[in-house]
């Protein structure tokens, strides 16, 4: 089977999102029942992912039960508004055991963390040992919006690509697997989706007006994005684009690349501190003396 990681990642260099089609497909499998019922297809391949996904983060989770510096997944989810981050999150988490998982949205910052450097908030926020962490948004707004509405010193926001590459080198030294997705809408298909949400009273909720004034921003956004791509898709934390115009396609492609990538962590179960054997022996002897009470 085709390993998406190869196919759907960018840099180091160059990165034209110009050249990438939002509405996209590949990596998908030659099979028949795509073609026929796409929506249906992906569901259920999500679902069966989702299994598999359940029973690696089971395996991520039991490996901190004795040991403090176990290791730990980061998802990092990015994209344009309406680019579909809450959908993919529901999507990956719906089977996973919430024990063991840590979902993190970042807004504005508030007056503490705008005190503090860019990246102590996302520090606080980090996964503990054996926990899989998502972050909806993350440290690389600092060089988006930041750098969009010049909100620092351009000499500012340049400066911290480097410092994201070293942190996340950091973590990545510490027992941290970073997976980072950018998923790419197309400037249409966010149109689309604001319509939609202005049109149904039950998605009014959803919307921003503040959106629409981000929307005139478009082109200055995609040149960010392209140059957080290529300077921090690193070794230690490639970055990964997901064509996300067709959310069946975004649904079943995060998911795949996630479950690769735990997949090549190579997860176990830790070994018990004890005898099985003699505990089956001591259980077996309460069973006998419960049997034995409850014929007087």
């Amino acid at each position: 089977m085709t390993d998406l990681r190869k196919l759907l990642t960018v840099g180091p260099g160059p990165v034209d999102l110009a050249e990438l089609d939002p509405a996209g497909t590949p990596g998908l499998p030659d099979d028949h029942a795509i073609k026929e019922h796409p929506k249906r297809w992906s569901r259920e391949r999500v679902a069966a992912i989702g299994k598999d996904l359940a029973a690696y983060q089971e395996r991520l989770y039991a490996s901190a039960k004795n040991d403090a510096q176990a290791k730990r997944v980061l998802l990092v989810l990015q994209a344009m508004d309406c680019g579909g981050k809450d959908g993919a999150v529901r999507a990956l988490t719906a089977g996973m055991n919430p024990a063991g998982l840590s979902v993190v949205s970042f807004g504005v910052p508030t007056e503490e963390e705008r005190s503090h450097d860019f990246l102590w908030r996302i520090r606080r926020s980090l996964p503990a040992a054996g926990y899989l962490g998502v972050f909806n948004r993350s440290h690389y707004e600092d060089v988006l919006i930041v750098r969009v509405h010049d909100l620092v010193p351009p000499q500012e926001w340049q400066g911290r690509y480097d410092k994201i590459n070293s942190f996340e080198r950091e973590l990545a030294d510490s027992g941290f697997t970073i997976l980072k997705v950018m998923l790419h809408i197309s400037y249409a298909e966010q149109g689309n989706r604001l319509a939609d949400r202005l049109a149904d009273r039950d998605k009014h909720w959803k919307f921003n007006p503040a959106d629409l004034d981000e929307r005139a921003y478009w082109e200055q956004y995609q040149a960010a994005y392209a140059d957080a791509l290529s300077r921090c898709s690193t070794d230690a934390a490639p970055w990964y684009v997901v064509p996300a115009d067709r959310k069946w396609y975004r649904d079943w492609a995060v998911a795949t690349l996630l479950a690769e990538t735990l997949a090549a962590m190579e997860l176990s179960y830790p070994p018990g501190d004890f005898d099985p054997q003699e505990q089956r022996a001591r259980l077996a002897a309460t069973v006998d003396a419960g049997s034995a009470a409850a014929a007087r």
